[in-house]
């Protein structure tokens, strides 16, 4: 099994179109907290596909055309079928559950809120994901958030996982509430089929500059490349900061979190 690596980034900061800036990091989680056995895949819904159902050989051109050529003589494993995969979609597709539970547009600045007392839970779809709270000192605390996405149920396969490697994508964007210093975290975490081995990881904690109108989007991602072979599972974790006010609590909201397979050019 590949060497487990820390693919923490040295810069903090991770913006749609700006640099990143160097700050100091809180301590490295080791593993991620455990969670229960990750949910059977929803297949997605694959419009304009032909009728009636395509063949095997039909699916199979479909998926090479969009996908380009996979490794020489890589071959599916009994269990899959390309028909099976033209269903799942298990590349190029995002494999979180809710990414969006608030609905909230990242092409416009966050909607204003008040403080409120009504539990994360009432305030959208979080299907699939696990929360809980973290209690900061004072008035501060953190809502946890996180997932582990089973990428064998998704439709991939350990020879395309272990020969190819291809890159892991994670990408998240975040609100500048302006609550404190720091607002947010990402951890993420690539784990072997116990889902406990780490075999990569990634964390960061960025910092915004303070300058410009709060409630901006900020961007944070990061890729998974030549990570070694054993890879079964990608548990993804964020942390969003909330102040207690009068009133109720402020939260910082986030949106459009995703978690992505793509074959390497």
């Amino acid at each position: 099994m590949a060497e487990v690596r820390d693919e923490r980034p040295l810069g903090g900061r991770m913006e749609a179109g700006g640099p990143s800036n160097s700050q100091e990091l809180p301590p490295l989680p080791r593993s991620p907290p455990p969670l229960p056995s990750p949910l059977s895949p929803a297949a997605p819904e694959i419009p304009d596909l032909p009728q009636p159902e395509p063949s095997e050989a039909y699916a199979r051109q479909l998926l090479l055309e969009e996908w380009g050529p996979l490794g020489k003589g890589l071959e599916l494993p009994e269990r899959l079928t390309w028909k099976l995969l033209l269903l799942r979609r298990p590349l190029y597709r995002n494999l979180l559950r809710a990414p969006n539970p608030e609905g909230i547009n990242i092409y416009e600045p966050a909607p204003p809120t008040g403080p409120t007392q009504r539990p994360l839970e009432t305030l959208g779809n979080f299907r699939g994901w696990n929360i809980r709270t973290e209690m900061l000192q004072k008035d501060l605390s953190w809502t946890v958030k996180q997932q582990c996405v089973d990428l064998l149920a998704e439709g991939l396969w350990e020879e395309l996982l272990d020969d190819e490697q291809p890159d892991i994508t994670v990408m998240d964007w975040f609100e500048d509430s302006r609550l404190d210093m720091c607002v947010y975290e990402l951890h993420v975490w690539l784990l072997a089929a116990d889902r406990r081995t780490v075999i990569a990881q990634h964390h960061v904690a960025p910092r915004t500059s303070g300058r410009g109108p709060p409630g901006r989007w900020v961007q944070v991602a990061h890729v998974f490349r030549h990570y070694g072979s054993g890879v079964r599972f990608i548990h993804f974790l964020h942390k969003t900061k909330n102040r207690m006010v009068p009133g109720g609590l402020k939260r910082t909201r986030v949106t459009d979190s995703s978690v992505s397979v793509q074959l390497r050019e």
